[in-house]
């Protein structure tokens, strides 16, 4: 709340009305040796003036740089009526809905919000939802050891060209439940996955196996072929997927012959702005021979005595809910509010919208890597069909040429060296729509100049 309504009188009035002397009095059971008498570390109280100018110095340390990173994180335009909507008291302040009766109009949105979903990745259910896209991963891998009965190994194979973060994540969510996620190697010409390392597994007990489209470098998978080759060795198919992508990529519910078994993704690309890393959703659709296993809530639409159509949460094998042995997850919220954004998004922007955002921003990034391999020194690293990121490589160090660049106001890239040293000196660039060609003309400017000075 923007501020505390109580006035020393009304808590006088409250702890009158419940017998307790004081707010201190409150909290008697805990031992004066655990007490904190003051916070040395804690400076003094401000205003709410004070508190304001403070907050908007902090911010604006960030500034407003141009920004060629991705890497999971994608800045597109949101139209202002969206977060109008989304900031509305009904939507805002609104929990999620754990008496459906009394929060319709929420349960409606999160229906729509799961239609949209299926629709948009070809699959048959979808939940509302994660809690963003690393975790909606771990959560898929557990959900594949659950739903694939036949299979006894817990083991799951995950491509590196799968967004390291996720497999980070989900490698710390998964570990202490004894789940083991093999990661297969890249070919270095194509940054793809290499189905040659898939022959030392054929025929062994595999779970799932994780399909990234686009993968993180940004190239396009055979999806088609790493589908087919799960279902034809026993194993699931999980697939890992940019929403926006989908409006001109064929939807994982369509690889393959019969199409993945569970998808997954962070919902940031759809309205909800960076942010500074959060918060954002993840999203989750699968087969509707997987629903009990899936994780978090499902909202169904049903009717009620007199017949008229009423939304209800379903199928909610938490914790919360039953006994926590059985429960297929142990997450206690969920995004309501980005979903909530996510989906007024999508239906502002429409079938037609979305695909015009992706095709502009493939159409960027196509100019951007055209604009900067002019520049002496600098190669494009894979060839290949691919999205709206792509991987460059420079003849020095990018770290500091990304320090160069970001004191120019130019947020220069993602830098590849932690997590792929073998691609030597690799920068990772995205374009979305929001990249005009004023920018891109303005980065190829700038890094000319950094890499002539370097």
């Amino acid at each position: 709340m923007p501020f505390i309504p109580h006035t020393e009188s009304d808590v006088r009035e409250m702890l009158a009305a419940i017998g307790a002397p004081s707010i201190d009095a409150l909290f008697d059971e805990i031992p004066s040796s655990l007490r904190t008498r003051e916070l040395t570390g804690i400076p003094d109280a401000l205003n709410e003036m004070e508190v304001s100018r403070l907050m908007h110095a902090r911010a604006q340390r960030d500034g407003t740089p141009l920004n060629f990173i991705g890497a999971g994180a994608y800045e597109h335009h949101i139209p202002a009526a969206i977060w109008a909507i989304v900031t509305r008291g009904e939507f805002y302040s609104a929990y999620t809905p754990y008496q459906a009766e009394a929060s319709q109009g929420t349960l409606q949105l999160l229906y729509e919000y799961q239609t949209m979903m299926t629709r948009l990745t070809g699959m048959q259910v979808s939940n509302a939802s994660l809690y963003d896209g690393a975790s909606a991963l771990a959560e898929a891998a557990l959900m594949a050891v659950r739903a694939h009965r036949r299979s006894k190994s817990a083991r799951i194979l995950v491509p590196a060209t799968v967004n390291p973060t996720y497999r980070a994540v989900a490698n710390a969510i998964t570990e202490g439940q004894n789940l083991k996620l093999d990661v297969l190697p890249y070919e270095r010409s194509k940054g793809t996955f290499d189905p040659a390392s898939l022959e030392s597994y054929r025929g062994q007990d595999i779970t799932a196996v994780v399909i990234q489209q686009p993968n993180f470098f940004g190239q396009l998978e055979d999806v088609d072929a790493l589908t087919d080759w799960a279902h034809a060795n026993g194993a699931l198919a999980i697939a890992v997927v940019n929403p926006t992508s989908l409006a001109i990529l064929k939807p994982p519910g369509e690889w393959g012959a019969k199409g993945v078994d569970i998808v997954v993704g962070d919902g940031q690309p759809l309205g909800v702005p960076l942010s500074s890393g959060g918060p954002y959703f993840g999203f989750m659709t699968v087969r509707m021979e997987h629903v009990r296993q899936m994780p978090g809530r499902i909202i169904g639409r049903t009717v009620d005595l007199d017949g008229k159509p009423g939304f209800t949460l379903t199928l909610q094998a938490r914790e919360q809910h039953i006994r926590r042995s059985k429960a297929t997850s142990n997450i206690c919220t969920n995004q309501g509010l980005l979903v909530t954004a996510a989906t007024i998004y999508m239906s502002i922007m429409g079938p037609r919208g979305l695909e015009r955002v992706a095709a502009a921003s493939q159409a960027q990034t196509r100019a951007l890597v055209d604009a900067l391999t002019r520049i002496p020194g600098v190669t494009l690293v894979f060839d290949g069909p691919r999205f709206h990121e792509a991987v460059l490589r420079f003849e020095k160090p990018v770290a500091p040429i990304l320090d160069a660049l970001a004191e120019r106001g130019i947020i220069g890239g993602y830098d590849l060296s932690r997590h792929y040293p073998e691609l030597g000196n690799a920068l990772l660039v995205c374009a979305t729509e929001m990249r005009t060609h004023e920018d891109i003309e303005l980065y190829a400017k700038a890094l000319t100049e950094v890499t002539a000075d370097a």
